[in-house]
């Protein structure tokens, strides 16, 4: 028994209780100690040790009652008498203290309080399982709610160090700010990052060549380029980035630039679709990605199959987020 039940005895488990403690005991001395075995408080129980001296007509059934209505009443107070007295009933097996007439009768009204206890238990593990999976659930919908705040939070700071670029005056300082801005923009969309980076001689150490950066979209690695310059991009500002992704089996390229792309850097760029995968991104399609909630990994996948299917390395984002 779990002695998980309500508060108060309900009427049915009250009945049965008192039904079943009479058959029990044979004498009255023997109720008053079942109740005092059962942690029933002495100042209970002694006013009716005076009265079955006092009152011979003051039979068991009725002595059982009033107790079980005091300790009914009694509220927390009593609580774990109550539990007590139930455990009791519900698991005797001494039926040797019983009147010998009153033996079938006693396992029948056991029988009857077990059944009961069983019955309101499981009510119980079904009442805790639903109390627990609702807790769970809550839990659940707060955690949710906390990662969405955080994950608000985050975008709004992307936001605010994205829009605070365009205020900057000293080149280089925007330049690594925007690295940075770019790898937290890539890392909040779920893009595995790996930040800028520098290539060396294997013997002299010197620099072979800097990368600004490299993203991996559906298992496939990009090497990224930033370039915030006041002009468009021509085919020779292109073809360096191009270079480097060509050192690199099977690696794709992403060129971002805040001021756009000639047409002949387009076109280079186009040129190589039939063996590498290449896409040219302008930082203002970007700004609009994030001003419009726009995944920067849905922006980029769909661009990427832009060049893998149309064989055009710029199309701008509008086709994609409008």
């Amino acid at each position: 028994m779990t002695s998980d039940h309500a508060f108060h005895y309900p009427p049915d488990v009250f009945d049965a209780v008192v039904a079943a403690i009479p058959l029990l005991t044979r004498s009255k001395k023997d109720v008053l100690l079942f109740f005092r075995n059962s942690g029933v408080p002495p100042v209970i129980v002694a006013p009716f040790e005076i009265r079955i001296v006092s009152d011979p007509g003051f039979h068991k059934y009725a002595i059982t009652r009033e107790l079980l209505t005091i300790l009914n009443d009694g509220g927390d107070k009593y609580l774990g008498q109550r539990r007590q007295l139930l455990k009791r009933v519900s698991e005797f097996e001494e039926f040797s203290s019983c009147y010998p007439d009153n033996v079938l009768k006693a396992k029948g009204a056991v029988a009857a309080v077990a059944q009961l206890v069983n019955k309101k238990d499981s009510f119980t593990r079904l009442a805790n399982e639903r109390e627990e999976e609702q807790r769970r659930h809550r839990a659940a919908q707060a955690a949710a709610q906390a990662t969405r705040q955080q994950r608000h939070r985050q975008k709004e700071d992307l936001k605010r160090r994205l829009f605070e670029l365009f205020s900057m005056t000293d080149p280089h300082r925007r330049g690594k700010v925007l690295e940075g801005v770019m790898n937290d923009l890539f890392a909040y969309g779920g893009i595995l990052v790996r930040e800028a980076f520098t290539v060396l001689e294997p013997d002299a150490g010197g620099v072979v060549e800097q990368v600004d950066g490299a993203v991996e979209i559906d298992g496939r690695f990009f090497l990224v380029e930033l370039k915030w310059w006041n002009e468009r991009l021509g085919t020779a500002e292109v073809s360096q980035h191009l270079v480097r992704v060509w050192a690199r089996a099977e690696a794709g390229g992403i060129f971002i630039s805040s001021s756009g792309y000639t047409e002949p850097a387009i076109s280079t760029v186009d040129g190589v679709l039939n063996q590498r995968i290449v896409v040219l991104v302008e930082l203002e399609e970007i700004v609009h990605a994030v001003e419009n909630d726009v995944e920067l990994r849905d922006l980029l996948k769909k661009k990427i199959i832009g060049a893998t299917l149309d064989k055009r390395s710029f199309l701008r984002a509008s086709r994609y987020t409008d």
